[in-house]
């Protein structure tokens, strides 16, 4: 772990966050795109990290928030094979809350001497693909991703206030995440009036994404990862 990459954030509430960052290479001016990365329900892992510096190589700013801060400890891992044990942690989360660690990154990058404020997004994966959309209803974003976000249909009536265009990533094969709630969040874009695109991959599963879960499929994530980077590039002003 590179601790050097950490930093720690206040919050509104009096708590602090760690937040693992990824900076460009040679990046000059505030003209890189800032990408506020949420994770999986098992923190910021390994996985989540690699995926920062993915963007990073990118030229995006990028800070990946820890979530679980108020009763994870710092830099807390969870396994992949262990569901239960980070559901407390899961169970522990507040809107609230959340929206609070949204804002402070946020306001991180928004003030960042390499970012262009015009161009901020959001992108997160599984639980953190729930998280993203709260982003995208909470701050003003240019655009934001959702992978496999699992129980967003309760934010389905945040759909009026979603600021920037939405990219949404299905698995046909996730038993996680049922047509319905599916249908939900979309109902909800189309009657918010608001820009989007949903893209369910027939032969993808839950975690997709992630090559460091069983579900894995390289196919889809290089196909999800070029569309990703397509749909934030022409969303940048």
């Amino acid at each position: 772990m590179e601790n050097e990459k950490y930093i720690n954030l206040k919050i509104a509430d009096g708590t602090d966050m760690e937040a693992y960052t990824a900076i460009p290479e040679g990046a000059l001016g505030r003209n890189a795109p800032g990408l506020i990365l949420l994770q999986e329900a098992f923190g910021v892992n390994h996985h989540i990290r690699d995926v920062a510096d993915r963007f990073a190589a990118q030229g995006y700013v990028v800070i990946a928030p820890e979530l679980f801060h108020r009763t994870a400890p710092p830099y807390f891992e969870g396994d992949y094979t262990n569901f239960a044990g980070v559901m407390p942690f899961i169970q522990a989360l507040t809107q609230a809350g959340t929206e609070a660690d949204l804002k402070a990154s946020y306001h991180w990058l928004r003030h960042h001497e390499l970012v262009n404020p015009e161009n901020i997004f959001s992108i997160g994966y599984c639980m953190g693909g729930r998280v993203s959309f709260l982003a995208n209803a909470t701050l003003p974003l240019s655009a934001a991703v959702s992978y496999y976000g699992g129980n967003m249909a309760p934010l389905a009536a945040m759909g009026p206030n979603v600021s920037g265009r939405h990219l949404f990533f299905w698995g046909g094969l996730d038993k996680h995440i049922g047509q319905d709630q599916i249908d939900t969040v979309i109902k909800a874009m189309d009657e918010s009036g608001k820009d989007y695109i949903s893209v369910k991959i027939s032969y993808a599963d839950h975690g997709f994404f992630c090559d460091e879960r069983a579900n894995y499929n390289e196919r889809a994530a290089k196909e999800a990862w070029a569309l990703t980077l397509a749909f934030l590039k022409n969303n940048m002003a």
